[in-house]
């Protein structure tokens, strides 16, 4: 069972966060560099994408479910940068299709170079449903999320040794980890059965918290068994960018619900725009080596909270992790070998 902050604690340490917490404008040169965002087409992604466009990246990749998107995304990025076509390239990625997700990594073999992998391609659904088999959230918020950047950790290192520079691999999280319940870890058994069982649906609002609460563990996880060495040397961070104005839901839902939203977002949320600086940040160029491993808010290394950080949290985050990556080692096999 998990060990979640108090709901008071979190609401304080979310008012302080939103209300009072400076997001710089990203500055750091991306010159020469090439980056890769997932879920780009939109939201915070595209906001990403566009500091890096703006910042000098020779190449940026927008991975995207639907490339048409991506390409409007894409032209909007250029209008407003004013930056040269060729610099940004759409790739189609299907993050609930681990066949999709291979076939990415695998393109990304073939670049000249890849400096750094922005993870924000996610979902929040108020509905139980399975894609491929399996709970929709679950599979693109974690396992699918996972599976691409240790399918790319290769690539990242190869270019980091190559270039003489430093790799840059962030997931992006959520500040709901410190809250996550985790209810599944009471059932005997496995966590990832309990969390497919449609038994678990009646809990469907934990469901996203404890999807980034076990992206959590598993980012940590990636750093603890890739230390940075000359041979690996690429950061590997979690990261919140706080609650912010996107389409991160997309479920038809009640109006009461609706008009709820809209009062909580117009008094907490930041813009799309301060959003893709937090993302931003986590790949910067110049991010210092404190970060590997750990959870970034309000573009700083923050305490990762009791879920993660105290005795009862690291037994859960163990066997989380040993299901999670035996998980992936089936859906791949050999690609949990990039790690030591």
């Amino acid at each position: 069972m998990s060990t979640p902050m108090s709901r008071l604690k979190f609401f304080f340490m979310l008012m302080k966060s939103q209300w009072f917490a400076k997001i710089p404008v990203p500055t750091s040169s991306f010159a020469g560099q090439t980056v890769i965002v997932t879920g780009s087409n939109t939201g915070l992604g595209k906001e990403a994408a566009r500091h890096v466009v703006r910042l000098g990246a020779a190449r940026v990749i927008l991975a995207v479910r639907t490339e048409s998107k991506g390409q409007a995304a894409a032209e909007d990025i250029l209008t407003t940068t004013k930056a040269n076509k060729n610099i940004i390239e759409v790739w189609p990625l299907d993050m609930s299709d681990f066949d999709s997700i291979k076939a990415f990594a695998e393109r990304a073999q073939g670049l000249d170079r890849l400096d750094a992998v922005l993870e924000n391609a996610g979902i929040n659904s108020m509905n139980w449903t399975k894609v491929h088999g399996e709970e929709q959230i679950l599979r693109i918020n974690l396992l699918g999320t996972v599976l691409l950047g240790l399918l790319l950790l290769p690539k990242l290192r190869e270019s980091a040794k190559k270039y003489n520079s430093t790799g840059r691999l962030s997931f992006v999280g959520s500040d709901l980890q410190y809250v996550a319940p985790m209810l599944e870890a009471k059932v005997p058994g496995s966590l990832l059965d309990a969390m497919n069982d449609e038994k678990s649906a009646k809990h469907q609002m934990n469901r996203y918290p404890n999807s980034k609460l076990l992206l959590q563990y598993a980012t940590r996880e990636i750093a603890a068994r890739s230390p940075l060495t000359p041979d690996s040397n690429v950061l590997v961070n979690n990261m919140t960018p706080g609650v912010c104005k996107s389409d991160l839901v997309r479920d038809k839902i009640p109006l009461i619900v609706q008009a709820i939203m809209a009062v909580v977002l117009g008094v907490l949320a930041r813009t799309t725009e301060v959003g893709g600086r937090t993302l931003t940040d986590a790949v910067r160029p110049d991010l210092g080596k404190e970060t590997h491993g750990e959870f970034l808010m309000d573009c700083k290394v923050f305490p990762a909270g009791p879920n993660v950080e105290t005795a009862t949290g690291k037994e859960l985050a163990k066997r989380c992790n040993a299901e999670i990556f035996a998980r992936l080692e089936h859906i791949s096999p050999g690609v949990t070998k990039v790690l030591a």
